[in-house]
């Protein structure tokens, strides 16, 4: 219905535009003949001592005529023909159709302009994807412990079940996972906006990364993992949020944590940067499972789980989404480094 609506207006506008490219060639075309008749009659007349037209008459109308042809199909091939593609693809993306290009298949003044277009769509199309797919994702994460939650309560009503503390428990652990995943969003949100507050402070390095350990190495042991410090450089300061850029690198090494096998190791290092613009680097090293380079690209998008099945629920699927925004919010940037079988490298450089 929408798309019979629509197309109508859009051939009017079609018709509009080519009837003014129409009127604007023969009115550009009228004065270039008109002028250049006059030119070549005053040259006639005055300097070369003719004074019969007939050179005039019969020899320069087809010479204009082929002038003011190659001078038209030029001008509509440079200008004309680029431009009608343009609107035409932006009347598509006006219509909702995100999948539309303009073509890039030529090396004129417009081949940049065009570039940057299909770009730009591109970049809405993937926004439009990210928005959708997160609508779905919202909707899976919240069905499975809302539906616990009503089976408990349902069965304790009806008797199916006795109020007893360990079904209270199951109910309780559901809310407090409906409960993260709120906070989680609300936390990514707040950092995609650029309004999550934050406190910074100055700081040694070697502090935040002594503290790091610290919460993590009974896990570690309980899991016969061997997790190892390096601080390149014990007098390093920065100023940051401390509990911010510590949930960063917490959410790392509990992810580590969780992919590393029993005799793995974790690295928790520092050095220098690879710029003076950012001169602190931290990296979290695992001996993992590691990630499939297909996945690298998306393993910061939302509710990204190496787990395709999703069976694993203790985690909301917004850690690396997560600790991407932080990372950014502090003027920094991360990558992954990743191979199947060997093991995960995060890198993190702070200015």
């Amino acid at each position: 219905m929408s798309e019979k609506s629509s197309s109508p207006p859009s051939r009017t506008r079609r018709v509009s535009r080519a009837l003014a490219f129409t009127i604007f060639f023969v009115i550009s075309a009228v004065i270039f003949v008109g002028g250049v008749a006059a030119i070549l009659y005053f040259l006639f007349s005055q300097y070369s001592g003719v004074q019969n037209l007939w050179i005039l008459v019969c020899g320069a109308p087809v010479v204009l005529a082929a002038i003011v042809l190659i001078t038209i199909f030029n001008l509509y091939t440079r200008f004309g023909r680029p431009l009608e593609e343009l609107f035409n693809t932006i009347n598509k993306v006006e219509e909702g159709d995100l999948s539309a290009r303009v073509p890039e298949n030529r090396s004129d003044m417009f081949s940049d302009l065009f570039k940057r277009f299909n770009k730009m769509v591109g970049e809405l199309e993937r926004a439009e994807q990210q928005r959708r797919n997160l609508t779905a994702d919202i909707a899976h994460e919240l069905r499975t412990p809302l539906h616990i939650i009503q089976g408990n309560l349902e069965g304790v009503l009806d008797g199916v079940y006795q109020p007893a503390p360990e079904h209270l428990k199951d109910t309780l652990d559901e809310t407090h996972l409906l409960t993260r995943l709120v906070d989680d969003l609300q936390t990514l949100s707040l950092a995609e906006a650029g309004q999550l507050p934050l406190h910074p402070t100055r700081f040694l390095l070697a502090d935040l990364m002594s503290d790091l350990a610290s919460s993590f190495s009974s896990q570690a042991v309980s899991q016969n993992i061997n997790l190892h410090t390096h601080i390149a450089n014990p007098t390093q300061e920065l100023t940051a949020d401390y509990d911010r850029l510590k949930q960063v690198l917490s959410n790392l090494v509990s992810n580590a944590l969780r992919h590393t096998p029993k005799g793995g190791k974790i690295f928790l290092e520092t050095e220098a940067g690879s710029s003076p613009e950012r001169n602190v680097r931290i990296m979290i090293k695992d001996t993992g499972a590691g990630i499939a380079s297909e996945d690298l690209p998306f393993i910061f998008d939302r509710f990204w789980r190496a787990d395709r099945s999703r069976t694993e629920r203790s985690h909301s699927g917004l850690g690396l989404a997560i600790t991407k925004q932080l990372v950014h919010a502090h003027n920094g940037r991360i990558d992954v480094q990743s191979e199947l079988g060997k093991g995960t490298t995060f890198i993190i450089e702070l200015p």
